[in-house]
């Protein structure tokens, strides 16, 4: 079955209280549980401020650096992965988590899996 990323940017997340964010989470818990009981729910989350680091090993070797710091709006927020039958159902479960959060959800569909064969 085919692995959908729903995530939401944090600017479509407008300014809450500290309360208010532990209502949206509340009201999320339900969700979250009946997505595992149908086996659809891979991993959710929410990201942390920071730290944040980039590494480059275009040189050969990995070279770390702090940031990127951001200057665009793609900025995630928060996501969830899930692994449906179809469209249909990635955009059965994203319409459900944007009620509950209560904000925008965006849904990709990470690419097919390439099956690379081990060498002996």
């Amino acid at each position: 079955m085919p692995e959908y990323l729903i995530a939401f940017n944090d600017d479509w997340v407008p300014d809450h209280t500290v309360e208010q964010l532990r209502e949206k989470s509340r009201a999320l818990r339900p969700l979250v549980a009946e997505m595992k009981a149908a086996g659809v729910l891979i991993f959710t989350g929410g990201l942390d401020d920071g730290p944040v680091f980039s590494v480059d090993a275009s040189s050969g070797t990995p070279l770390f650096t702090d940031g990127p710091y951001l200057e665009t709006k793609e900025h995630i927020g928060g996501f969830a992965v899930v692994d449906v039958a179809d469209e249909a159902a990635a955009r059965l479960w994203a319409g459900r988590i944007a009620v509950a959060c209560g904000w925008p959800q965006e849904v990709r569909r990470f690419q097919v899996r390439m099956h690379i064969p081990e060498t002996p």
